[in-house]
């Protein structure tokens, strides 16, 4: 058998010459073979399949996107249609409750200008609501100055739990409507009156949640830090605080949640402006259609705040990282 293998110098055999040796050793005896290293076929077949598993995994890809798409859209939207049918119905066999369509012409109308003034008693519903927000945010506020630090001191200090317990399970229970009256006693006015039971109402959640997450530091932290002789500020600012910053959160979410219902109704009491009492002025004018505009925007406000503070949650939880 007569070979000629041409090679240059300084190149590095490839797979393809690695295949035209192998067909060369291969060759019947006494038949010359000449190897030129030419390209060999396969590599276009090569290209094409590669080509077509690219399309497979991209097509597989934007399924898999679309089905994620479906799953997290469709049951909110079923349950949304589901919502207007029976609206729908209830509205048919009641002639005194406006259909979904008859609502949205009038909430096209509403929110074409949402912050008009006439007067006093005639303002538009973004007014409302940002003066409901603004007595939430004030009330809040005082809350969680207050609510917070007395959940630490008694969450620290077994004394003062004791001290505070019963006063604690005597007055959170009480509905939050029922301190109106002493704040209307108290400060003789109506608006200060409200920004008062938000207060009330969202101060207990604050203080337990935070004091339960005192009691769960595990008692090794504490250990350490009585140890090297930390005072207590540091104690509160490097053990307690990023320990019990969930808890806190969680008690903060569920008060902006209690304050943002107690407010409706306790405008709806106290008059002036605000989304509570609007729902009640349109209620005096027989404007149902509004009235369900006013729900369906108090809803709005209150998924957003909590949904806001969830993610806040999520952000500063240090479990989850």
């Amino acid at each position: 058998m007569t070979v000629l293998a041409l090679k240059k110098p300084g190149i590095i055999p490839t797979a393809s010459s690695a295949v035209t040796a192998k067909a060369v050793s291969s060759a019947p005896t006494g038949e010359p073979l000449i190897s030129l290293a030419a390209p060999i076929p396969e590599t276009g077949a090569t290209s094409v399949e590669r080509g077509q598993q690219i399309q497979a995994v991209r097509a597989r890809a934007r399924r898999e996107v679309t089905y994620e798409v479906v799953r997290r859209l469709l049951p909110p939207l079923v349950g949304a249609a589901l919502l207007l049918l029976i609206w729908s119905i209830v509205s048919m066999r009641n002639a005194n409750i406006p259909s979904p369509v008859k609502t949205w012409e009038a909430a096209q109308i509403i929110f074409a200008n949402p912050f008009y003034r006439n007067g006093p008693n005639d303002q538009g519903i973004g007014w409302n609501v940002l003066a409901s927000l603004k007595r939430v945010g004030v009330g809040f506020g005082l809350a969680a100055l207050i609510g917070i630090p007395l959940g630490f001191m008694l969450g620290r200090f077994t004394f003062m739990s004791r001290m505070f317990d019963p006063i604690i399970s005597l007055l959170r229970p009480v509905s939050p409507l029922a301190w109106l009256p002493i704040g209307l006693l108290v400060f003789q006015r109506a608006d200060p009156a409200a920004t008062w039971t938000i207060f009330i109402c969202s101060i207990w959640p604050m203080i337990m949640n935070t004091a339960q997450g005192v009691q769960r530091v595990p008692q090794d932290y504490l250990n350490v830090a009585r140890v090297l002789a930390l005072p207590e500020s540091q104690v509160v600012t490097k053990i307690l605080f990023p320990a019990v910053l969930p808890y806190m959160l969680t008690g903060i979410r569920l008060s902006i949640g209690t304050a943002w219902l107690v407010i409706v109704a306790a405008e709806m009491l106290t008059g002036g402006v605000g989304i509570g009492f609007w729902v009640w002025d349109e209620w005096n004018n027989l404007k149902v259609e509004h009235i369900l505009i006013a729900i369906f925007v108090i809803g709005a406000v209150g998924l957003v705040l909590e949904q806001a503070l969830l993610l806040m949650a999520k952000r500063f939880s240090y479990e989850a990282r």
